[in-house]
């Protein structure tokens, strides 16, 4: 494995792979000036011959399928980089996934929320935290999102399930293994 660029911020990244057409980007998904979710949509379409790994210290599974959703077709903790980001890339050059396993059975158990019970993977992350007891205000942290845009995701929860408390929400998270193993 040879590295043949570094780069600070999202343009570079794009000028880089640009230019010299990488088996594989490992890509922060917390870079500076611009997304690194809509930087990993736009090189797959543009570089398709590039397979990309995110890196991150990101552990929740939503960040993990939105950035396998976008293109990525590895998802590595920074806290285990020393040893599964080498496989990682590995399985990049292959064409094969590669996900970290201190997030995939979240990633798995989002894909199966969406499948069977109509629920988005931000709506199924949310009910996942919310079960294990999370504060909208905690959610909202973890999720870079408002307290108002959680509460507003656990009033739809609520009316899609037809449930009405809390406790109703974490007995539904038991029964579709979103918490609990």
């Amino acid at each position: 494995m040879d590295v043949i660029a570094e780069a600070a911020e999202i343009s570079q990244v794009m000028r880089h792979v640009h230019g010299h057409r990488p088996h594989v980007l490992v890509l922060d998904l917390q870079m500076p000036s611009g997304s690194s979710i809509d930087a990993i949509r736009r090189l797959r379409a543009e570089v398709p011959g590039t397979e990309i790994v995110v890196l991150t210290m990101q552990r929740s599974p939503a960040f993990a399928k939105h950035a396998l959703d976008a293109g990525a077709i590895g998802f590595v903790l920074k806290d285990n980089a020393d040893t599964e980001l080498p496989v990682a890339v590995r399985h990049a050059v292959q064409g094969r996934r590669y996900v970290s396993p201190h997030v995939a059975a979240g990633v798995s158990r989002l894909q199966q929320g969406v499948a069977d019970d109509g629920l988005s993977p931000r709506e199924t992350e949310i009910l996942r935290l919310v079960a294990l007891g999370y504060t909208s205000a905690e959610v909202a942290g973890q999720l870079h999102l408002s307290s108002r845009t959680v509460d507003s995701h656990r009033a739809r929860l609520h009316r899609k399930l037809g449930l009405e408390t809390r406790a109703e929400l974490v007995q539904f998270a038991l029964r579709r293994r979103l918490i609990g193993d």
